[in-house]
């Protein structure tokens, strides 16, 4: 198995809501290059949030997507949950959770965005070492509050 290749989108905002619709937009960018994604939340709460927020971003925008459930196969491009899925078959991990989940491995590719916030960004630099210590050399990219993913 290859190491996955991890990039990290560092925005300046300490807005919850900005990082989250960054967030759909670099999912929005995956889906239409044709990749699968996997977005994966903190909680069921985050994850039916996001799920909403993918609905309403953009008024000109649709990305196929849903929230996984328990014993069930999903089918969409994009799908939301917390935990990741077993078959290895998403080609983008893009992880909201605090932590580094298991099974990121899996993937072809982790995208982390951190914003401003101090506890998610100290969780961040958290992640970031996570990666280092597994011999894998993570990209940062500094947005600077720029709008595009």
């Amino acid at each position: 198995m290859s190491t996955p290749r991890v990039d990290f989108y560092v925005i300046g905002s300490a807005d919850a809501r900005e990082r989250l619709e960054f967030a759909c937009r670099l999912a929005e960018k995956a889906w239409l290059r044709g990749h699968r994604v996997f977005v994966r939340t903190q909680s069921d709460d985050e994850a039916r949030a996001f799920d909403e927020l993918l609905w309403t971003f953009h008024d000109r925008s649709f990305v196929p997507h849903e929230v996984s459930a328990p014993g069930i196969l999903p089918s969409a491009p994009v799908v939301i949950g917390t935990e990741l899925p077993e078959t290895g078959t998403d080609q983008l991990l893009l992880n909201l959770g605090a932590d580094v989940p298991d099974g990121y491995a899996l993937f072809t590719r982790s995208a982390e965005i951190i914003d401003g916030d101090a506890l998610r960004r100290q969780q961040g630099r958290e992640r970031f070492r996570h990666y280092r210590e597994r011999g894998i050399a993570p990209e940062t990219h500094n947005l600077d509050d720029r709008r595009e993913a």
